[in-house]
């Protein structure tokens, strides 16, 4: 083979080496945008759930609405509230910044007796940013409505265990803030908490933030004694 030769090769190559990145970075973006579009067509779709609910129930029949994401999105409320009337607000992949931005019609058109949020895992470093601007809208658009906010949880695992440290520092704050606007706390971190693994209690989830039925029923103990004192029953 001659020099030329192999410098056309080596040429040929690159080109390929290069056609084969920009197709790989042009997949992933086209990628990117199908899956932007899906989350956002069931944001949209969740929210006109919404709305129709909220149509249905008068002001205050529903006894507790839970607000976050996907914990909240996950979590069953008829198998383990099956003696409340509820409505479930949270959407999967929420921070406090998307919640804030549709509390109209996630909770103050709804009117609850209750309202239990859970929010801040998505964005634990910045949730701080605007989470005393969602209470003080809750406060202030639904005065009648008791607000119980939930600590963020224990979480394990390489993606969700390096966030302790910040939740348990965001669930001081939280505490605190309850204290100001008269709302009701519940500890959720220190339950879900495994002290000698240093991460949420084996088990408890499915990824190290996502709960399974042992985790939600272990959440579900903590906030029932709550809805048993506010409601009265």
């Amino acid at each position: 083979m001659t020099k030329t030769n192999r410098l056309l090769l080596v040429a040929a190559a690159l080109l390929l080496i290069v056609a084969v990145v920009l197709f790989s970075f042009g997949t992933q973006r086209r990628e990117q945008q199908i899956l932007q579009q899906a989350i956002q067509d069931y944001r949209e779709a969740k929210l006109a759930q919404y709305r129709a609910e909220n149509d249905r129930y008068a002001d205050y029949e529903v006894e507790v609405a839970f607000l976050g994401d996907s914990l909240t999105d996950g979590y069953d409320l008829t198998k383990y509230y099956p003696q409340y009337v509820t409505a479930n607000r949270g959407i999967g992949g929420d921070t406090t910044f998307d919640l804030e931005a549709r509390l109209a019609v996630s909770v103050y058109e709804l009117k609850p007796q209750v309202a239990v949020m859970l929010i801040g895992a998505n964005n634990p470093y910045t949730m701080m940013e605007n989470y005393e601007a969602i209470l003080s809208g809750l406060k202030t658009n639904l005065p009648n409505t008791q607000v119980v906010l939930l600590s963020m949880t224990a979480m394990g695992g390489e993606i969700w265990g390096p966030k302790n440290p910040q939740a348990m520092q965001n669930n001081i704050i939280i505490q605190s803030l309850a204290k100001k606007y008269d709302f009701t706390y519940v500890d959720l971190f220190t339950p879900l908490y495994d002290l000698s693994a240093g991460e949420v209690y084996a088990g408890y989830t499915v990824d190290g933030g996502h709960f399974t039925h042992e985790g939600y029923l272990a959440v579900t103990a903590q906030i029932t004694p709550v809805l048993e004192q506010l409601l009265g029953k």
